[in-house]
């Protein structure tokens, strides 16, 4: 091992106590393994700390570990770093730690779908600067068992939309539109934006209705020609109790007969009306759903396979029928 040279502290500094250089070195070490390769100086600048603290430290690193099951410490027991490196170019790289694999690791897959949804996160206008999502993607990308799967998220068409109405909910400006409705007819709307909530990749918009009278929640994919006028809300989200529920009933609904299993009614529990008639069958549980119209039916009876079966009105068991056999044939 070369002999290692003596330097000058960079600054004076106030000797660390025991219990100080401890904690230290639990920030150091993951810090260093995150950063593969750095500089004395570049540690001792993020540490806020001497040049000579941050090689005290390293070399007391390398002399840590964890006994094995002779209870004596063997070389695979301990850190090691790249010493040539460190001694001759003032760089630090752990070249063997020990512990820290021992603590539970994420999937590549899991990595991958948390990836995924850190991307689409991003992908949203008000994230789109946010570095903190940045590093949490390129720490997942590093700290799985095994490289996660290359994915990308990009923005669509529904992400236009997305920044316009947060704008108006923003500015506090009314929204004009056209609204498919649950009969499929196609309605203009003037709506007093008050908030924007999504339900896993679907995204709505709940508002004060002007052609209703009354507070309406639509969503995103049943909005066409969305316009932004210079016109000012007249109800605030401040001045009307928005239900903690995203939906709430009205008089267009449609009902619908289900047989559920057990586990899955709380699931439903916003769908289901107060004072609905509630029978077993056999192990399964029916009862009755409320919904603004078929395609929000079919999302949500997709999302609950083998647990949730529509039993009438004809016309939703044939809706709901079609898009699962239609999903089917994608698979062919």
């Amino acid at each position: 091992m070369p002999e290692r040279r003596h330097r000058t502290p960079s600054r004076s500094v106030p000797p660390p106590q025991a219990r100080d250089k401890l904690a230290f070195l639990l920030a150091l070490v993951p810090w260093l393994l995150d950063h593969d390769r750095v500089s004395v100086a570049e540690a001792a600048a993020h540490f806020q700390v001497s040049e000579d603290d941050i090689r005290t430290s390293v070399a007391l690193v390398a002399l840590s570990g964890v006994p094995g099951s002779t209870s004596t410490y063997q070389h695979e027991d301990l850190f090691d770093i790249d010493w040539d490196a460190f001694e001759n170019d003032d760089e630090i790289a752990i070249t063997q730690h020990v512990a820290i694999d021992d603590a539970p690791r994420l999937s590549a897959r899991e990595a991958a779908a948390l990836i995924a949804g850190l991307q689409y996160l991003q992908s949203l206008p008000e994230n789109a600067d946010r570095a903190n999502l940045r590093a949490l993607v390129e720490k997942l990308s590093h700290g799985a068992s095994a490289q996660p799967s290359q994915l990308a998220v990009s923005g669509d068409a529904e992400s236009v939309l997305l920044t316009t109405v947060r704008r108006a909910v923003a500015e506090k400006r009314r929204l004009r539109f056209a609204y498919l409705n649950s009969r499929g007819e196609r309605e203009e709307r003037d709506v007093d934006p008050l908030r924007v909530e999504s339900i896993d990749a679907d995204w709505y918009l709940r508002g004060w209705c002007y052609l209703r009278q009354a507070l309406r929640t639509f969503r995103f994919d049943r909005m066409s020609g969305v316009e932004l006028t210079e016109l000012p809300i007249e109800h605030d989200a401040a001045e009307i109790l928005l239900p903690d529920t995203l939906f709430e009933p009205s008089e267009e609904d449609l009902e619908v007969t289900i047989e559920a299993a057990p586990e899955v009614i709380g699931l439903l529990a916003d769908y289901i009306p107060d004072g609905a008639l509630t029978t077993q069958v056999g192990e399964r549980i029916r009862t009755t759903l409320r919904v603004s119209h078929y395609h929000g039916l079919k999302r949500l009876i997709a999302g609950m396979p083998g647990t949730v079966q529509v039993v009438a009105p004809e016309q939703a068991r044939r809706a709901v029928a079609e898009w699962a056999s239609a999903g089917l044939a994608r698979y062919a």
